[in-house]
């Protein structure tokens, strides 16, 4: 289609490149955020996983549990920092999960592979380099996994921004110092949860920690499938609170793009590297797609039927031409081509 502008040694040496990170990702999206970014913008960090079922292990195609089918299954998990302005989505970072050390589990006994940092130590390093970047942003949200006490205080002391986080009902928090010092029970079990509480650290771990301003509590139940969320901005009320929390289940039809559209999982090779820079080939292909989708103020499904429409007139004038063609050949050259080209058809 290009007519030879690209060769398939250059895709190939592309991948076998230097491994491409998140800074040189940055560079080249930045033009892109620049032009739409503004104050009411929202960063939102999620962590999808893609299956790769039929590639071989390595350091990042590995095993994770899926919560929606109940079990481990092997996946590339990638954690993204998605910047929502003006109705587009933009990635402005990336981690991809690597897991590199032993460990031996305790319930088992076997040794399993894990990852040298937590999700939210990648998580709190996207964030900072998000600030560092000068994204305008009013709230970052994100679900119920990252929904940790060191995460809120670097979002809210820290980043000086706003957060929305879904919570699970296990959390323990403390309503005051003195139910603190005394322990508290899980907050599914308080009484009242639509108040502004101060959120304390549980001495026994697994609680939220919120020191300066308190956040809110809200019983919520289109959350995550749970029921609260963690609000720092007290003054929103309800109504703007699933606004503002509904642009990150967006981000669901930006990954399904990135999967379906961008062929992130249709790659065949096997090494890290390899990997990793179809991973960012697969990020350009889906941004290039946005930045169409705005110029032409249509969806991805729009776009790709429009594609569609537009390249079979083309495909049955091609045929036809061929049907011409053949008419002049020997009839046992017909035979021949129209076995190949039934066959062709058949696979393709």
């Amino acid at each position: 289609m290009i007519n030879g502008a690209i060769s398939h040694d250059q895709v190939t040496r592309m991948l076998l490149g230097k491994k491409q990170s998140s800074r040189e990702w940055w560079l080249f999206v930045k033009p892109y955020v620049r032009q739409r970014q503004c104050e009411d913008g929202v960063l939102i960090v999620d962590d999808p996983i893609e299956e790769k079922p039929y590639t071989d292990e390595n350091d990042i195609i590995c095993w994770h549990y899926d919560h929606a089918k109940g079990c481990t299954v092997k996946v590339i998990n990638f954690i993204t920092a998605l910047y929502h302005a003006q109705d587009v989505f933009w990635p402005v970072g990336f981690e991809i999960v690597s897991k590199t050390e032993w460990y031996e589990d305790k319930k088992t006994g076997k040794k399993k592979w894990k990852s040298k940092e937590t999700k939210n130590e990648r998580y709190r390093c996207l964030l900072k380099q998000a600030v560092q970047n000068e994204i305008l942003s009013l709230y970052v949200l994100n679900g119920i996994w990252f929904a940790s006490a060191g995460n809120m205080r670097l979002v809210k002391l820290d980043s000086h921004k706003d957060f929305i986080m879904g919570l699970k009902e296990n959390r323990k928090v403390a309503l005051s110092e003195e139910a603190r010092a005394r322990g508290q029970a899980p907050v599914h079990q308080q009484t009242d949860v639509a108040g502004r509480y101060a959120c304390h650290d549980f001495p026994g771990g697994g609680a939220i920690s919120f020191l300066s301003q308190p956040p809110a509590l809200q019983k919520r139940r289109w959350l995550d499938g749970g029921a609260l969320s963690v609000i720092s901005d007290l003054s929103l009320i309800a109504g703007q609170i699933v606004t503002i929390y509904q642009k990150r289940w967006n981000t669901e039809e930006y990954h399904q793009s990135l999967k379906q559209n961008a062929s992130l999982a249709k790659s065949s090779i096997r090494t890290e590297t390899t990997q990793t820079n179809h991973f960012v080939a697969a990020l350009r292909a889906n941004m290039k797609l946005e930045w169409l989708k705005v110029q032409m103020k249509r969806n991805y499904y729009q776009l790709k039927s429009q594609l569609y429409l537009s390249a079979l007139p083309q495909a049955f004038k091609e045929i036809r031409r061929l049907q011409y063609d053949l008419a002049f050949l020997p009839l046992t050259a017909q035979q021949k081509f129209i076995s190949i080209l039934s066959y062709e058809y058949s696979i393709g």
